[in-house]
């Protein structure tokens, strides 16, 4: 299917007198791909000289042709430029305009340097051998939850999976120095040593192809640290139990036939979650909302903003937060979950003044406040009402046009979030016939409870 369509790019190209070279890319061009799971990606190359408008027109234009061609249904996509989807026989393609380049320094916008990706891969990652310790990697990978470098799951993108083959040379040893990774692990095949450029990511991976650029930025603390534990665990399996960690995709194995009985029963069963949390003795917010009509690759970053915004609130409003999450379907739906050890406050909270050393601060608050202070070690402080009594009446609060400034919103979240927010009580949203049959879903509610879906 991509030699056909690549082919009918280039012939329509030469037709019309348009200078660009369609080319495979990705984990299929590489012999990478793991089986099922792929898009086709297939970038149409334009020289640097030509200007980016005629760029997105003329290679828009290209790819809805050869959508058409191949009697496929076509999307347009934004990321740093325009891009097209089609779904073509059961396949999704990208086909993606971009400039030709030779090195990063050419680099004129981020999907062009996919290009150097793919030939360096396809330069040295050179034996059927390697590319089969490459597909065990993604696999096991894929089976443990840190594979994608997407947002939403912050794991090790493909390209850092060819990279570390090509570091530790087997699948096998790949986990064998994951095992002893610590904070900070460098990976430079090309010796640039330019690791100091890079302060905060756990795992520092300099692209071989452009050494101020780390590969592993995408990649979390959690998902880092969820792969050590894996690997170790792999390694001290025995050789039995070794491929169950490939079992999932190969058998198409749910998750509820991995477990037993009775593991099914206490973590699946939406009812089984309800006594669970209710046993936690905590108290649980849920917010229901309508997402905007934008790209996957835009919505979590956004939803994940505003929810760690709410988060923070609460904690300055003395409100503890035990766990929180948010949940989304990608399409309509988001959710907003805070797990509250501390919901409800007492009237009163202590107003700390000044220190009694301060003599003109001293005055100053009494001033202010009046003379209801009293003396609490060497401050004078008093006894203040609190405008919010519950973590529900604070967020109804926040989530107003008036007061909504106060936390830090996705920007296409906003109006939505106001007009179509609807508290749930736990209960009631595991019961949620729109949400249960979603097991992604489900996985939150596992997350709170430190269940883990991975080995």
């Amino acid at each position: 299917m991509a030699k056909d369509a690549i082919s009918y790019i280039n012939k329509i190209a030469k037709e019309e007198d348009i200078n660009v070279e369609a080319k495979l890319v990705g984990s299929i061009a590489k012999g990478t791909w793991l089986s099922g799971s792929s898009d086709i990606d297939i970038f149409i190359n334009f020289s640097l000289e030509e200007d980016e408008d005629y760029l997105k027109e003329k290679g828009l234009y290209l790819g809805h042709n050869c959508s058409e061609h191949l009697n496929g249904i076509a999307e347009e996509h934004y990321a740093s430029h325009p891009y097209l989807t089609s779904h073509i026989n059961g396949y999704y393609v990208d086909f993606v305009p971009c400039y030709k380049i030779k090195t990063a320094k050419e680099l004129k916008s981020a999907v062009d340097r996919t290009i150097l990706h793919t030939n360096y891969i396809k330069k040295h990652l050179k034996s059927e051998k390697q590319k089969d310790e490459v597909l065990l990697l993604k696999k096991f990978m894929s089976e443990v939850g840190v594979y994608g470098s997407e947002f939403k799951v912050g794991g090790f993108a493909g390209y850092l999976c060819e990279m570390l083959i090509l570091r530790y040379n087997t699948f096998e040893e790949t986990l064998e120095a994951a095992a002893n990774w610590k904070n900070k692990t460098v990976i430079d095949l090309e010796d640039y040593k330019t690791d100091k450029l890079f302060k905060d990511p756990p795992l520092i991976a300099i692209d071989p192809t452009d050494k101020t650029r780390n590969v592993g930025a995408a990649l979390t603390k959690e998902r880092m640290s969820e792969f050590i534990i894996a690997s170790r665990n792999f390694l001290n399996s025995n050789e039995a139990d070794k491929i169950k960690f490939f079992y999932g995709i190969d058998k198409k194995e749910t998750f509820e036939e991995k477990m037993s009985e009775k593991e099914i029963h206490d973590q699946i069963s939406p009812y089984e979650l309800y006594k669970q949390f209710k046993d936690r003795k905590t108290k649980t917010i849920t917010i229901k909302f309508n997402i905007p009509d934008i790209s996957v690759d835009s919505i979590h970053p956004q939803l994940k903003k505003t929810q760690q915004s709410i988060e923070e609130k609460l904690e300055d409003n003395d409100f503890s937060v035990f766990k929180s999450d948010y949940w989304t379907d990608e399409k309509k739906i988001g959710v907003f979950i805070f797990e509250l050890s501390v919901y409800k406050q007492s009237k009163y909270y202590i107003h700390e003044g000044p220190r009694v050393w301060d003599k003109k601060a001293c005055e100053n608050f009494i001033k202010s406040h009046g003379e209801d202070y009293y003396i609490l070690e060497d401050k004078l402080v008093l006894n203040k009402e609190r405008q919010f009594k519950t973590a529900k009446n604070f967020i109804k609060s926040v989530l107003t046009k008036e007061n909504i400034h106060i936390i830090k919103v996705g920007k296409n979240m906003k109006g939505l979030l106001i007009d179509t927010y609807t508290w749930q009580s736990i209960k009631h949203l595991l019961k949620d016939e729109s949400l249960k049959e979603n097991t992604d879903f489900f996985k939150i509610f596992r997350k709170l409870f430190k269940i883990q879906d991975s080995y």
